[in-house]
């Protein structure tokens, strides 16, 4: 008769010894909620600084510098799953790893030494958008709502058993960026109860349907050019869910120029104006003072409120109005042009 190892408990979940992994923004509140409710972190494994903005200077993550606040280690190894990361896990002994936003797969060695192996709070309700931009896919898509789910972690992305769910609707006006912060407090007490049920006993992984499973990849500035032949709804939530990064791009073919510039649209609404045009999709069909409406592929409009030519300050619609003598019909045209 085989023998099947009952899956490990603690009595007590908190006298569990936790390694954080986490880099992006997305990580700080769960990791801030798990050190203020008690939780034993035995350090913090992020990604190393790497060089950022025009001066390529070495900024710390805001994860790093809150553990460092706190006297918590910070370990940041190259490749965890390498010799150094073996060593690292090894000698720390953790119960269990946490995984939120770190940036590294993690391989099947890695996981295997805590007892527990490792959770991970994602970004959105599984098996939906797995991958690196869960948040920014479900708004481009038009998902009326999203959600955060914590899950068992396995060796394959985003595909381990869930523990937990709690799922929310997506604003109107949301961009990626406020709808991100909003879910990583969200996700946060959901991580810490997963966690205290999951090393009690008290919950087991609920396999996810494949067959349900769609993927949410890696956001690139190459892919971030706004198809003005959409209709006007898909251009919206393309802008929205460009936003902080990469953002929403085009380029601008003006009256008096031979040449179209770069420009990049952070932010634009729906045009309140539900009349549809026969304009060309791009081109620009009204100007106020606040702002200005662009023609998209079924007739409607999307009103501009900031925008920047590319290299210089973001401006406001009519800051840049001003500044370029926009006219009607000067046109915003698609990618293609830049060849």
């Amino acid at each position: 008769m085989s023998h099947v190892d009952p899956a490990p408990q603690l009595s007590d979940a908190k006298s569990a010894r936790l390694i954080f992994l986490g880099t992006k923004d997305f990580a700080l509140p769960a990791f801030e909620y798990l050190c203020d409710h008690g939780w034993q972190i035995l350090g913090l494994i992020t990604q190393p600084d790497r060089p950022q903005g025009r001066k390529q200077l070495l900024i710390p993550s805001r994860i790093k510098v809150a553990a460092e606040s706190r006297g918590i280690p910070v370990y940041q190894p190259e490749d965890l799953n390498s010799g150094e990361g073996i060593a690292l896990l090894s000698a720390i002994r953790p119960h269990l790893l946490v995984t939120v936003a770190y940036g590294q797969i993690l391989k099947p060695h890695i996981l295997e030494i805590p007892p527990f192996g490792g959770v991970n709070l994602h970004g959105s309700l599984l098996p939906k958008y797995r991958g690196a931009a869960p948040v920014a896919r479900a708004m481009e898509q038009g998902d009326l709502e999203t959600g955060v789910t914590v899950i068992q972690m396995s060796p394959q992305v985003d595909a381990g058993g869930m523990l937990a769910t709690a799922d929310t609707p997506i604003g109107a006006d949301e961009t990626a960026g406020t709808l991100e912060a909003r879910l990583a407090l969200i996700g946060a007490p959901v991580l810490a109860n997963s966690i205290n049920a999951y090393l009690e006993g008290a919950v087991s992984p609920s396999q996810q349907d494949m067959s349900l499973a769609t993927r949410a990849p890696k956001l690139s500035k190459e892919k971030s050019f706004i198809d003005w032949s959409a209709p006007a709804f898909k251009v919206d939530r393309f802008i929205r869910a460009m936003n902080p990064w990469p953002l929403a791009r085009s380029h601008f073919l003006g009256h008096d120029s031979t040449k179209p510039v770069s420009v990049v649209i952070h932010h634009s609404n729906l045009s309140t104006d539900t009349t549809t045009h026969n304009a060309t999709p791009g081109d620009v069909i009204s100007i106020s003072k606040d702002s200005f409406e662009v023609s998209c592929g079924d007739g409607c409009c999307i009103s501009v409120k900031l925008i920047q030519t590319d290299g210089r300050n973001v401006l406001s619609a009519g800051d840049w109005v001003r500044g370029v003598r926009l006219q009607l019909a000067d046109r915003f045209l698609n990618q293609e042009v830049e060849t």
